[in-house]
């Protein structure tokens, strides 16, 4: 941790240039065209990650079922981290590391997509998930740090922010999902 706000205001804007200058760059505009090919066949976008990224999972999905700045039709977006009978019931009685691989199982259909996000890229579920897309036929997005973690060998698109600072991985997902929201709206809008 930084000793001033001007030092950590530093470090997240040079990590967001590194980010700027990186293959994320590419990786988010086909990942939004991914997630515009789906939705505009009436296939899903799911949506996971667990504690701050499972409230980002929850974020894009608001932005895209909702409105981000345009008002349109809500689109067919599923957090996965959502519904809590769901998690705590399979968690409970199989494993807390299937819960989205199951509803991926559920909801996912060939050419739908999957977004994850995990800043080490390796949360158990989230690997699980991609996995299970995978073997279905869905397009898999991966928000991530540096590297990418497992869930690089998994995912058609790799948006992997160059730090491994998990706050400031975060503050750049933040900045690159609200771009994908603003992509994927103005071309369904």
């Amino acid at each position: 941790m930084t000793d001033t706000p001007r030092a950590w205001m530093a470090r997240s804007i040079e990590v967001l240039q590194l980010t700027g200058d990186s293959a994320a760059m590419d990786a988010v505009e086909a990942a939004a065209q991914a997630c515009v090919r789906a939705l505009r066949t009436g296939l899903p976008v799911l949506v996971c990650g667990n504690g701050g990224s499972a409230a980002d999972a929850q974020h894009i999905t608001g932005e895209l079922v909702g409105r981000f700045l345009k008002e349109r039709r809500g689109l067919n977006v599923i957090c996965l981290a959502d519904n809590a009978v769901t998690l705590t019931a399979w968690a409970n009685d199989y494993s807390y590391d299937d819960v989205f691989a199951r509803q991926v199982e559920a909801y996912g259909r060939p050419g739908a997509v999957l977004i994850g996000l995990s800043t080490s890229g390796n949360s158990a579920n989230v690997v699980g998930a991609f996995a299970r897309a995978k073997d279905a036929g869905m397009a898999t997005i991966a928000f991530t740090g540096e590297g990418g973690g497992k869930l690089a060998a998994l995912s058609d698109h790799l948006i992997a922010v160059p730090s491994r600072s998990t706050p400031l991985i975060q503050q750049a997902h933040l900045c690159l999902y609200h771009w994908l929201c603003a992509a994927v709206e103005q071309a369904l809008a």
